[in-house]
């Protein structure tokens, strides 16, 4: 076994063990899911046209839920500092973190949402486009959640600082997310336009998070 995918499998372990992975994700998911339609009313015509929206919005909420740790559990117990030591390229270290991270947390939540779709009336073809949606979108929040899962542990301030530095970077993944999920269901844009910038977006964050992610953390232990 290689360090990266024995780096890989420890991530996703610990993920799962201390409940930071997909049933935490979940849980927050459904409660979100569950929660929205009490607020808005048995309006089931408004919940069809805003579901996919509040889907989307539950996932990434849920997907902030474990950054705070990505980094900080090594930073704690001195294994960030073996990291940035070891042979493999930090970025690479990055993204297998990232994809461990994706792979307790994110991946659940599409599995998760066409089940949670059906509290919101959502029709077959809405379920569908807003399942492939979030399968295309969701490495993408995580790409730019290790940005600042890196910066939070260099500057120490933890998860409170995480969402302020996050959210805003996720509103465009989030707009052309719940745009491509309307577009396949209602139009009158064609689907291919917004869910094309959308992955354009995941690709962008898988590049450039990993690179920004490994300078921060070069900066902040030195």
């Amino acid at each position: 076994m290689t360090a990266l995918s024995a780096l890989f499998a420890r991530d996703a372990r610990i993920a799962i063990r201390v409940g930071g992975g997909a049933m935490m994700g979940v849980l927050f998911f459904l409660t979100v899911v569950t929660l929205v339609p009490f607020a808005i009313g048995p309006d089931l015509a408004l919940l069809r046209r805003i579901g996919p929206a509040i889907l989307w919005l539950g996932a990434l909420l849920s997907s902030l839920l474990a950054l705070d740790r990505l980094f900080a559990n090594d930073h704690e117990d001195g294994s960030l500092d073996l990291i940035l030591m070891a042979r493999p390229p930090l970025e690479l270290v990055v993204v297998t973190k990232a994809l461990a991270h994706w792979v307790t947390t994110g991946l659940p939540l599409v599995v998760a949402s066409p089940v949670l779709g059906l509290f919101l009336n959502l029709e077959p073809a809405a379920l569908s486009a807003t399942g492939l949606t979030l399968l295309i979108g969701t490495p993408a929040l995580t790409f730019i959640g290790v940005i600042g899962a890196a910066l939070a542990t260099a500057l120490r301030r933890g998860g409170l600082l995480l969402p302020v530095l996050v959210l805003p970077l996720t509103v465009p993944v989030l707009i052309f997310g719940v745009a491509a999920t309307n577009a396949a269901v209602v139009g009158p844009v064609p689907f291919g336009a917004p869910f094309t910038i959308l992955c354009a977006l995941t690709l962008i964050s898988s590049v450039i998070g990993p690179f920004a992610a490994a300078a921060t953390l070069r900066y902040g232990m030195e």
